[in-house]
This record gives C-alpha cells, sequence and structure tokens, in this order.
C-alpha cells in the first residue's frame, strides 16, 4: 500500500478496540485524514503521547481502504502542556480543533485552515494575547476562508460604506439602517471595532479593548459561528461556565 509523510495537527481521538485509538488529523498536504493508530493506549507505545489533540507532528501513514494508518509520529510543536496550564486557553484550543473539524471535509486539501489552526494554537502557548481573543481571532478567520466572511464595517446586505450600528448575524454582520431587519442587535460601536481587529490582526487595537466589549465581542462571534455550522460546537459550554 501507497506510503505518505505530512505535517499534521491532530483534531480529535477516539477509542479503538483494547490499544489502539483512531486519530483524526488535518494535515497540510492531504486535508483531513482519519487514521488508526495502532497500540498508542499502551505504556510502552513508542508515540501515544504525540497523538493527542492540539499536538502538531510529522506523520507517516500508510494508505487503507477506508481508514490509513499511523506508523511514525514524530513532534513539531508540543503546545499541550504550555496550553494545559491554563484552563481558558485549553477550553479554547479545544474549541478550535473541533471548530476545524466541522469547517473542513476529508479528502480536501485545505492550507489556510492548516496555517491559521497552527498560527491559533502556538498564540495561546505563547500566553501573549488573553486566550479569549485569541480563539475569537481564529473564529471569524476561519469562517471567513470557509466563504462566510462577516462584515463588521460595511453593510452586510448592500455593501453600503459604513461604521453601522446595527448587527444581524443572517444577513452576514454589520447592517445599514435601511437594510436593518427586525431581530437585528446594536453593540457598542467599540465592540464592532474590536471584531474588525480580530479579524485583521491588529493585536494592538485589541489588547487595548475594555473587558465588556470582549464580552459582547465574544457573544456575537459564537452566535454567528452556531448559526452557520450545521451543528453546535459543544467546547463553548465549558467556555460559558469560566464567564
Amino acid at each position: 500500500m501507497p506510503t505518505y509523510r505530512e505535517a499534521a495537527i491532530v483534531l480529535r481521538t477516539y477509542k479503538l478496540g483494547e490499544a489502539d485509538r483512531i486519530v483524526i488529523l488535518l494535515t497540510r498536504g492531504r486535508g483531513k485524514v482519519r487514521a488508526v493508530a495502532k497500540g498508542v493506549r499502551r505504556t510502552k507505545s513508542r508515540f501515544g503521547a504525540r497523538l493527542e489533540p492540539g499536538m502538531v507532528v510529522d506523520v507517516q501513514c500508510y494508505e487503507g481502504r477506508t481508514l490509513d494508518t499511523v506508523t511514525q509520529a514524530d513532534g513539531l510543536a508540543a503546545y499541550g502542556e504550555m496550553i494545559a496550564r491554563d484552563y481558558p486557553a485549553w477550553t479554547s484550543a479545544h474549541v478550535m480543533l473541533e471548530t476545524c473539524e466541522q469547517l473542513t471535509e476529508e479528502g480536501q486539501v485545505a492550507p489556510q485552515h492548516f496555517r491559521l489552526l497552527a498560527g491559533g494554537l502556538a498564540a495561546l502557548a505563547a500566553g501573549e494575547h488573553e486566550p479569549r481573543m485569541v480563539l475569537d481571532s481564529y473564529l471569524v478567520r476561519a469562517l471567513a476562508v470557509a466563504g462566510w466572511r462577516a462584515s463588521f464595517v460595511d453593510c452586510a446586505r448592500c455593501g453600503m460604506t459604513g461604521p453601522h450600528r446595527a448587527f444581524h448575524v443572517p444577513s452576514g454582520g454589520a447592517v445599514c439602517p435601511v437594510c436593518r431587519p427586525p431581530g437585528s442587535t446594536a453593540p457598542a460601536p467599540e465592540t464592532l471595532a474590536l471584531l474588525g481587529a480580530l479579524l485583521t490582526g491588529d493585536w494592538e487595537l485589541a489588547d487595548a479593548s475594555q473587558s465588556r466589549h470582549r464580552a459582547e465581542a465574544s457573544g456575537l462571534v459564537a452566535a454567528y459561528l452556531q448559526w452557520h455550522l450545521e451543528r453546535g460546537v459543544r467546547s463553548l459550554r465549558h467556555l460559558e461556565r469560566i464567564r
């Protein structure tokens, strides 16, 4: 059977039999891959610890009819320990991983999603910004890559130059007074400015924001995310407990 080697991020794992695991990987060159890691639950496994969610690894696999098989795994970036020390960072990482799994398809190459997720995990591990803001930045960018870019300045319906005060999730973001549908919210101008900064990577503006605007922005991002996904993101419940 053909063998391949790829840089990959572990999105999720679950048990298979007594000692094996099925590992869901986002690879740089092959997109999302589902593979069996044999014997990784044994204490003497050669690479069990390297195949935990959030790990960035160099994996070698051989192709199977339904599932590939991991034959080797070398760590490229061990973010797990640094992220696990901080509960908000740990929960944010799991929301990233779950979201990425839902936004990508098996067999479809997704280099932008790979780079974005790797950068988000690195930012959480570095601890230079508040974890929830790193998560919100990742989410609005990941949705944009998936084709659901939110507008935080101009009208999402007619394109009228903003900024506008109203925000409507089903319409795609900010809406002008003419296009504003029933059920629109009116977030603070600073909140919309913060969301725009998170989308473009303006961390100087984002880090200077106030906590109330960060909380409001997180609520809008969560609503926008779950509107566009076919199913909810279960990991978000843990973040709500923190708040």
